[in-house]
C-alpha cells in the first residue's frame, strides 16, 4: 500500500488504476485532446514508465521522450539536477524529484513531465528511507510542480510496478478537469 505525503491532489480510485497499462489509453486521450506531449524522468523504474507508454500503438503522437537517469551523474548531466541538491538531500528526496520533473520539461519538447526516484530494493534502504520509498513529481508548463512520497510494499518488481501505476495515475489526475 502507498503512503502519500506532500500530495496536493486527492488519490484516484485504486481500482481504476490497478493496472498501469490499462490507464495508458486514458492518458493518451487526455494528452491528445490538449495537443500535449509527455516526458518521463526515471531512476528506480529504469524506463518502465516510458515502456508502458510506448507499448500503446500511436504513442509517438503524445509521448515525447524518456530520460533514464539511474545514476546521480545522469540526473545532473541530462536533467540539470544540481549535484549540491543531491548531496544535501539524497537522490531519493522531494527536492530531487521536483528538479527531475522540471528538468525533463526544460530538456524536452513536452508540456507535462513525471519523475520518479526511489529505492526498489532489496538493498539500498535505510531507517530514514526504507526499501519501497519512492518520490514522484509532476510538472506541467505554466504551473508549479508537485511531489508525493510513496511507501510501497513488496519485492523489487512489485515496487517498480506500483511506481509506474501511481506515476501515470498522477499524470492523469493532473490532466483531468475537476
Amino acid at each position: 500500500m502507498a503512503d502519500h505525503t506532500a500530495n496536493p491532489l486527492p488519490d484516484a480510485d485504486a481500482d481504476a488504476d490497478a493496472d498501469a497499462d490499462a490507464g495508458v489509453p486514458a492518458l493518451a486521450e487526455l494528452l491528445l485532446a490538449r495537443g500535449w506531449r509527455l516526458a518521463t524522468a526515471e531512476s528506480c523504474t529504469g524506463g518502465l514508465i516510458a515502456a508502458s507508454c510506448t507499448a500503446l500503438s500511436g504513442s509517438s503522437a503524445w509521448f515525447e521522450r524518456g530520460f533514464v537517469t539511474y545514476s546521480n551523474e545522469a540526473k545532473t548531466e541530462l536533467l540539470g539536477v544540481p549535484a549540491e541538491l543531491i548531496a544535501l538531500h539524497g537522490a531519493v528526496s522531494e527536492p530531487v524529484a521536483l528538479a527531475m520533473a522540471e528538468g525533463a520539461l526544460r530538456h524536452a519538447h513536452a508540456e507535462v513531465a513525471v519523475a520518479v526516484t526511489g529505492i526498489a530494493g532489496p538493498t539500498g534502504g535505510s531507517p530514514d528511507k526504507p526499501v519501497g520509498t519512492v518520490w514522484m513529481a509532476w510538472a506541467v508548463h505554466g504551473a508549479p510542480a508537485h511531489a508525493a512520497c510513496h511507501h510501497f510494499d513488496g519485492d523489487r518488481a512489485q515496487v517498480r510496478e506500483a511506481t509506474v501505476r501511481d506515476a501515470l495515475a498522477g499524470v492523469r489526475r493532473r490532466l483531468t478537469p475537476l
